[in-house]
Order: structure tokens, then C-alpha cells, then sequence
């Protein structure tokens, strides 16, 4: 087989067909964002406290204004946790599943399983059957998370891959604002309010899985389970009439053909050397994203804003208006990653929310304390507010979309499923911690936990400038290159191009 030239690029038009095809699989990032944004609305809502937590509402009842632990409670902070617990299973079970059934029908399984959670969880009239509606809702983002950023990174240009990429973090992103909407509009609706809330998660559910049944499966995945010629297809089709389908094609075979000469399985294959880079960015960039904190800040944006002084109206609006600044940051993401690369949209998103949560630290540390015996000055709350919006627009055009593009484009195909659900995994177990543990580390830790986020932006920042190397541009089958001439990276990979 012919040598393949490095940043090889086969010609092709930006076709409708890859266009219409890459937004409704990134479609799937909707019933993400949905259930980031309505989780913190929903348990700010008295009607749901008093129905399932009255206990929280007497201390409310109790607290000051601003207590740092006014809504301190295990109990609470399962309902939003336990979904990630069903998603870490989904994300292990997912890589399996999709070399099985191809990653369209693993995103169609997905859109599924979040509209049978939405609609248990619109019904609850008891906190079993919420967390069993969150468990589905779990499965459901389990494999959507995992399936979707593949299939864009598959599916993309090599030129485009970015910016399609980014378009799942945008539709997150659009998942988010439309969540903290609803919560706004359906907080003035007295006792069932909270009902609309959860149950409207059910219409991005339905929306992935229209467009997962709109959508072929990826020519890689095609051939991984020996279906070259509706391979040759799908390529044909979303390449347009002017590209070099032949070469890439023969270039897909060969990386498929290499994954199948070893007979290793995935996940043990992970374990060699030749691996050990891939292995450790599949791990590294979803961990850091969820150790930006923006994950915590999202779902408990509410709370966040009444515990600084805002009323039940402000908290919701503030979450309103931290969502918009979020998918408009994303859109900068959209139209300057494939311009100016990866890492320069890394190093100024970390560096803006490293400035951000260090001054948020400062203004609570200097304004409210540690003890949270007065509310704080309106400025001062106003100030705050502006501030976390500065930060969730440098996570926005940085660390939120980047993830999943980075974790889509790095992986050979070999072991794209399983490292990629690997990785998903690590992130959810950390989201479940953290959702699990963040309001009484704010608690515990009172204004300093701002400062604890902003000492691991710091540690991942750096990270990224001296390990994570440059993929702009660059086609899935030759990405073995970027490791062989990486500094560091060398080491463990051979610097010879397939032949």
C-alpha cells in the first residue's frame, strides 16, 4: 500500500449532505446541556423542595441571605449526581455497543433512553422514582457523549473537523440557555412548575432521535464491521463528487486493517506503549474539563447566585444570562479554531479563568467571609455575576469545546471507541463527585473554592502548552505524525509513516 503523505487532504466540497449530517449528530449534545442547566433551576424551585426535600426548606427558612451552606444537603445533591453514575456505566458499555451496532444507532439507543428518563421524572411522585429517572437520563448521555464527538471527528473535513466538532458543544451550549429559559418561565408556575421543567427534556430527546435516524452510520464504523460498500457510500455522499474517495478510502481500510491484524482487545491494547500518549490525553483533557469547575457552576448557578445575596427571580436570571454568554463564546470557538489552531484558544481561555475565579474568590473572601452574617453589597453581587460570566465565555471558546474535539480527532481508529469511552468515563465519575460533593465543599471552604479551581486551571494550562501538540488540519489517518516529532511524545511512538 502506498505511503500516506502527512495533512493529506482528498478534495471534496463542503457539502450539504456533510453539513445537514454533522448538525444532527451533534444534535446529541442538547440532551446534555438540557440536563446541566435544568438540574440547579429545578432544585431552587420551592414546589419540588417542599415536595421531596422539605427538610432543605426549613433550612433555608433558617439561614441568612447569602449562607454558604444553605443548601448543603446529600440527599439534594443525589438527584443531580446520581445520573452520572448510570453514564459512567453507558460510557464503558458504549465502546462494546458501538463496534457491535455502529455509532448512529448507539446515538439513536441514547436519544431513547433520556426520553423514557424525562418522562419518569416528569411523572415522580417520589424521590425513587426521580432517581430512577435520572438513571435513565444517565444511560441515555452516557452513550450520546461517547458516540457523538466520533462520529464528527469521522465524518468532518480534516480542514472543517473543528469547527464541526465544536458544533456539539454548541448545541450543549443551546441545551443549557434553553434549560435555564424554562426554569425561569416554569418557577412562576405554583406546584407542578418543576414537572414542565424535567418533562421538556423529553424534546431534545426526540430532536437526536429524528436526526440519528436522518443520518448514515461513519464510513470507518462501516468498515470496522465489514460493510465496505455502504462505506464507500456514505463517503461518496458527504465528499462530494470532486474528492478522492479511493484514496481515502484505501487509507480508512489500512487503519482498519492495522486495528484488526492485532487481536488484542481494545482496552488492553491501550495498555502499550505505542499507546501511552493517546491513553493519556483520552484521560487528561476530559478530567481538566471537568476540573475547570464550570460543570458545578452550571448546575448550580441558582444556588450559587441566591447564596451571594440574589432573590429567587435574580438566581434565574443571572443562570439566563451566564448560558447566553456561554453559546455566544462558543460561536468564537466555531470560526477561529480551524483558523488559529487548538492550543491558542487553550491558553487564553485558561488564563481568563484563571483571572476570573481568583477575583471571585477575592470579592466573596472580602465581602461576605467566611461567617455570611450580612448580605453582600448589590456592586459587589453585580460584580461577581459579570465576573463568572468572563469565565464561563473563556471556558466557552476554550476548554468546553476543545474537549470534545481533542478527544474525537487524537485517537486511531483502533482504539477510538474504547479510549474515548475510557475517558468519558474518568469525566463522569468526576462529575458525579463533584455534583455530589460541590455545595458542601462550598460550605467547608466558603470563597476558597474558587481559588481550589483556579489552582487546577493553572496545573492544565500548563499542561496543555507543553504536552498537547497541535492537530489543526491534520486527517484522522495521519495523526500518528504529531506524536512522532513531539518533544517528549517520540519517545513512545515510532516516527515512521504507515506504509
Amino acid at each position: 500500500m502506498p505511503r500516506f503523505s502527512e495533512g493529506a487532504d482528498h478534495g471534496g466540497s463542503l457539502t450539504w449532505s456533510v453539513i445537514v449530517t454533522c448538525i444532527m449528530a451533534a444534535s446529541g449534545g442538547l440532551i446534555f446541556g438540557y440536563d446541566i442547566g435544568i438540574s440547579g433551576g429545578v432544585t431552587a424551585m420551592e414546589s419540588f423542595l417542599k415536595q421531596f426535600f422539605p427538610h432543605v426548606l426549613k433550612k433555608m427558612a433558617e439561614a441568612q441571605q447569602n449562607e454558604y451552606c444553605m443548601y448543603d444537603d446529600h440527599s439534594l445533591t443525589a438527584f443531580t449526581s446520581s445520573l452520572y453514575i448510570a453514564a459512567l456505566a453507558a460510557s464503558l458499555a458504549a465502546s462494546k455497543v458501538t463496534e457491535l451496532i455502529g455509532r448512529q444507532k448507539v446515538m439513536l439507543l441514547g436519544g431513547f433512553l433520556f426520553f423514557a428518563g424525562s418522562a419518569t421524572n416528569a411523572a415522580a411522585s417520589n424521590i425513587t422514582m426521580l432517581i430512577i429517572g435520572r438513571m435513565f437520563l444517565g444511560f441515555g448521555v452516557g452513550f450520546t457523549n461517547q458516540a457523538t464527538p466520533v462520529y464528527l471527528a469521522e465524518t468532518s473535513p480534516a480542514r472543517y473537523r473543528g469547527a464541526f466538532t465544536t458544533a456539539f458543544q454548541f448545541f450543549n451550549g443551546i441545551g443549557v440557555l434553553a434549560a435555564n429559559l424554562t426554569n425561569y418561565f416554569a418557577s412562576h408556575i405554583p406546584g407542578w412548575g418543576w414537572r414542565l421543567s424535567l418533562g421538556l427534556a423529553a424534546v431534545p430527546a426526540v430532536f437526536i432521535v429524528l436526526g440519528a435516524l436522518l443520518i448514515t452510520d461513519t464510513p470507518s464504523s462501516l468498515i470496522l464491521r465489514g460493510r465496505i460498500d455502504s462505506a464507500r457510500a456514505a463517503l461518496k455522499q458527504i465528499r462530494g463528487a470532486d474528492s478522492d474517495v479511493d484514496a481515502e478510502m484505501k487509507e480508512m481500510m489500512y487503519s482498519v486493517e492495522q486495528a484488526q491484524i492485532n487481536n488484542e482487545g481494545a482496552f488492553k491494547r491501550l495498555l502499550r506503549r505505542e499507546y501511552r500518549p493517546h491513553l493519556v490525553m483520552a484521560l487528561a483533557i476530559p478530567s481538566f474539563m471537568q476540573l475547570t469547575g464550570v460543570i458545578v457552576i452550571a448546575f448550580f448557578a441558582p444556588l450559587l447566585f441566591r447564596t451571594i445575596g440574589f432573590g429567587s427571580d435574580g438566581a434565574l436570571i443571572g443562570a439566563v444570562l451566564l448560558g447566553s454568554v456561554n453559546l455566544t463564546s462558543i460561536l468564537v470557538s466555531t470560526f477561529t479554531v480551524d483558523r488559529y489552531g487548538r492550543k491558542v484558544l487553550f491558553m487564553i481561555g485558561g488564563i481568563q479563568m484563571i483571572v476570573c475565579q481568583v477575583a471571585v474568590s477575592w470579592i466573596l473572601g472580602a465581602q461576605v467571609g467566611r461567617v455570611s452574617d450580612a448580605p453582600m453589597a448589590k456592586a459587589y453581587g453585580l460584580a461577581v455575576l459579570i465576573l463568572v460570566c468572563v469565565y464561563a465565555a473563556g471556558f466557552g471558546w476554550s476548554w468546553g469545546p476543545l474537549n470534545w474535539i481533542i478527544s474525537g480527532e487524537i485517537l486511531p481508529v483502533e482504539i477510538r471507541s474504547a479510549a474515548q469511552g475510557l475517558g468519558q468515563a474518568v469525566a463522569f465519575v468526576l462529575t458525579f463527585i463533584q455534583t455530589q460533593l460541590f455545595l458542601s465543599m462550598m460550605c467547608c471552604m466558603k470563597f476558597g473554592v474558587f481559588a481550589y479551581y483556579a489552582g487546577w486551571v493553572c496545573i492544565m494550562t500548563a499542561f496543555v502548552a507543553f504536552f498537547l501538540p497541535e492537530t489543526k488540519g491534520i486527517p484522522l489517518e495521519s495523526m500518528s505524525s504529531i506524536w512522532a516529532t513531539h518533544w517528549y511524545w517520540r519517545r513512545f511512538v515510532s516516527p515512521e509513516l504507515p506504509k
